[in-house]
């Protein structure tokens, strides 16, 4: 329990991720802001305050995942009232940032929405954002306010410490060349080679992978990535690394967004293990995979970071030795 000064600091929870938010504020030794959202018949939201916050330091958890715009207008909403209240400052705690797939113009006559979204949380009343594993680093720089982009490595460091023996020998590999950095930096936490699988997108569902780059035989594997969609990608950098001789494999993900085919492409697949965190809900939406699935909690690295920017302290000091995990 971290020493917070409750009387100050409020931590409001998004409608779907009261869980996420009460497990924050156990780390925080508070309890969660009194606020409800209620969804009229017309699908219109009205975010109410049941507590004052004048003059307080506000943080609101909502990851803006499935549904994207509902949780988008919640997070939007919750600013107004917050800022209509008189806080003294607002804090947008999304741990999964949705649209940051749409970062940059691929082709003629398409939208940056990543920057869209990036301008409606700033015009909303947010003064600072605190985000985890954006899909691309670049996307901090879409705000004209302070972004705290921190990254997942410390959660997933845990865990792969409590199961050293199951990684004796092991191959950390990127499923694209985009991820060489951070796969590189698991690898050198874990005291593991390098492997990259070259892909070849065929559509926004489809990827075909063609060539492995380093040695894997008789090796167990560990594919990093910072999502996992469709699941196209990593099950068949997965078939190609067990093609060439490897022992097993497993994948680490941060985000378990898991929409369309991706449970039947995983349980279809050669993966024996799926390691994700709690940035967006998980629960629920791994039916028939679910002894394959290890759920990992931000909670305590979300608390950290509440409290460094509550009390005024350096966020990036809690994450140095990680820092090549970012994008």
């Amino acid at each position: 329990m971290m020493n917070t000064n409750g009387a100050q600091l409020r931590v409001f929870a998004g409608r779907h991720f009261r869980g996420l938010t009460e497990s924050v504020c156990a780390h925080l030794g508070q309890p969660v802001g009194e606020g409800r959202t209620e969804v009229f018949p017309d699908g219109e939201l009205l975010v109410t305050l049941k507590e004052d916050v004048r003059g307080r330091d506000c943080f609101v958890v909502l990851s803006t995942c499935s549904p994207v715009n509902e949780n988008l207008m919640e997070l939007l909403i919750y600013a107004d009232s917050l800022r209509r209240a008189s806080a003294s400052r607002i804090t947008a705690v999304v741990p999964y940032f949705g649209y940051g797939r749409q970062d940059r113009k691929d082709k003629g006559r398409t939208p940056i929405t990543a920057k869209l979204v990036a301008n409606l949380i700033t015009e909303a009343g947010y003064d600072r954002v605190l985000a985890i594993d954006l899909h691309a680093a670049q996307i901090q720089g879409f705000f004209d306010l302070p972004v705290d982009h921190l990254a997942a490595a410390p959660v997933f460091h845990e865990y792969f410490e409590g199961i050293k023996s199951e990684l004796e020998g092991v191959v950390v590999c990127s499923p694209d060349v985009g991820n060489v950095k951070v796969t590189n930096m698991y690898a050198e936490m874990l005291g593991g080679d390098l492997a990259i699988v070259h892909k070849r997108r065929l559509s926004g569902s489809e990827v075909s992978a063609r060539t492995l780059v380093g040695d894997v035989r008789d090796r167990p594997v560990l594919l990093v990535d910072d999502m996992i969609s469709t699941a196209g990608t990593v099950c068949e950098a997965a078939r190609v690394v067990m093609d060439h001789g490897a022992q097993s494999v497993m994948v680490a993900a941060t985000h378990g967004v898991l929409v369309g085919p991706a449970v039947d492409r995983l349980a279809n697949s050669p993966i024996s293990r799926v390691i994700v965190t709690d940035t967006l809900p998980i629960h629920g939406r791994i039916a028939g995979i679910e002894k394959r699935v290890v759920v990992l909690s931000i909670s305590k690295l979300v608390a950290a970071a509440i409290h460094h920017i509550h009390h005024n302290q350096s966020v990036s000091a809690l994450f140095h030795r990680y820092a090549e995990s970012k994008r």
